[in-house]
């Protein structure tokens, strides 16, 4: 048939296709149907009964192997623990993810490691999720009401000490949900002691120097401690282990702008800044690097936020810092309520905490050095300031209550 349809056209035989439609079209056609997809032949009914007696007949497949059950522990009525089996990766995942700043900021949770950190964390009120410990004694030296409600599992001390940053490891770490100041119940004795004494840090860059700081702040007595932006991270390990549970003793807000900081300032305080240039030093007006400080009006150079009007050839414009009254730190600066800017090493005093101090009437604090010295250690110099205003508030109240005891009668 296909012969003749290859020899229909030179013989001019019109009947071999249907009126109307040429030979070609017609093959293209058979092609189309040579390409459908095959019928499916279905078995008889006697070929799926032979299958299905053969399926029976054959042995059933062994169930999969059962998982290992978790080994548990009792630490005490009501307080269970899980331990880690052989493989159990679950330490180094967490503490690897904890460490992290964006998973602390994403997920909301601190890692915390030793027994006086989490057990001060625990009296405040922080919650704890999971806590990680190598023997069971170290959950008896801890407050156990607190920790009926976190994940307990029980590793090798070997486990703790490969993940830790200790150099010699307690043997428990615990993850916390980040604590918010505002649900904390910090200690009965430091809310006794505390004094209207305020901390402000002012890009505090360095782990060891911002601990240390909020390590000085708790044992001056301040109220709260106000971290700006571009301070590092307070819920960060190195901060947390330089700091010996300052976290847990007061208010830490962090992650402040300049314009919302004052917000969270109680009203008519004054605000100082410290600074290590000698009051008896000639005020000047001059171009200094940014951060640099002394008597008298000083131009920053700093990058501004917006364009500029006029724009030095770096890109930088000129900001007025206004002048500020300068005297030695151990001079009667304290008034109730007052705060205390600290600033970075690096950067120093920011004309924002400089423009704030002038709003408040607030004064340049200076702690006076040998001469060729530049600068103190930003942990150092917040250390002696705060506590110097801790003296000199102390002596401001001693003085009062003297007064109303002994009314000097005129």
């Amino acid at each position: 048939m296909a012969a003749l349809g290859r020899m229909a056209p030179k013989l001019g035989c019109s009947w071999l296709w249907p009126s109307g439609v040429r030979g070609p079209e017609v093959g293209r056609r058979g092609v189309r149907a040579l390409r459908r997809s095959p019928v499916r032949v279905l078995p008889s009914q006697k070929e799926r009964r032979a299958t299905a007696a053969e399926e029976q007949k054959r042995p059933p497949e062994p169930p999969p192997p059962p998982q290992p059950a978790v080994e548990r522990g009792s630490a005490g009525p009501g307080l269970w623990y899980d331990k880690a089996s052989p493989g159990d990766k679950r330490l180094g995942k967490v503490v690897t993810i904890a460490k992290s700043k964006k998973f602390r900021d994403h997920h909301g949770k601190v890692l915390l490691e030793g027994h006086r950190l989490i057990r001060d964390a625990l009296e405040a009120g922080a919650v704890p999720r999971t806590l990680f410990f190598s023997t069971v004694g170290h959950l008896k030296e801890l407050p156990e009401a607190e920790l009926k409600g976190a994940s307990l599992v029980k590793v090798k001390f070997e486990d703790i000490k490969n993940w830790s940053d200790l150099i010699t490891p307690q043997g428990l770490i615990g993850i916390f949900s980040k604590p918010d100041h505002a649900k904390m119940s910090y200690p009965a004795a430091q809310l006794a002691s505390s004094l209207p004494l305020l901390l402000i840090c002012d890009n505090i860059r360095d782990p060891g120097n911002l601990g240390t700081i909020l390590r000085s702040a708790a044992g001056a007595g301040c109220e709260k401690v106000l971290l700006t932006k571009g301070c590092v991270d307070p819920w960060e390990p190195k901060v947390l282990r330089a700091g010996m549970g300052a976290h847990f003793r007061l208010p830490i807000i962090a992650d402040l702008d300049w314009e919302s900081l004052p917000n969270n300032l109680p009203a008519a305080i004054q605000v100082c800044v410290a600074d290590n240039k000698d009051p008896a030093a000639r005020a000047e007006t001059t171009s200094m690097p940014r951060g640099s400080s002394r008597a008298g009006p000083v131009h920053l150079k700093s990058k501004p936020k917006a364009a500029p009007e006029y724009e030095d050839e770096e890109g930088a414009a000129d900001v007025c810092i206004p002048e500020l009254a300068v005297q030695y730190y151990y001079e009667n600066w304290t008034q109730a309520p007052v705060a205390v800017v600290i600033g970075g090493e690096t950067h120093g005093l920011s004309p924002d905490a400089l423009q704030l101090a002038a709003s408040t009437g607030g004064k340049r604090l200076v702690i006076p050095m040998v001469t060729g010295m530049d600068s103190l250690n930003s942990a150092m110099a917040a250390a002696i300031v705060l506590f110097e205003g801790r003296r000199q508030l102390l002596q401001r109240h001693k003085q009062e209550d003297e007064r109303q005891t002994f009314p000097v009668v005129g």
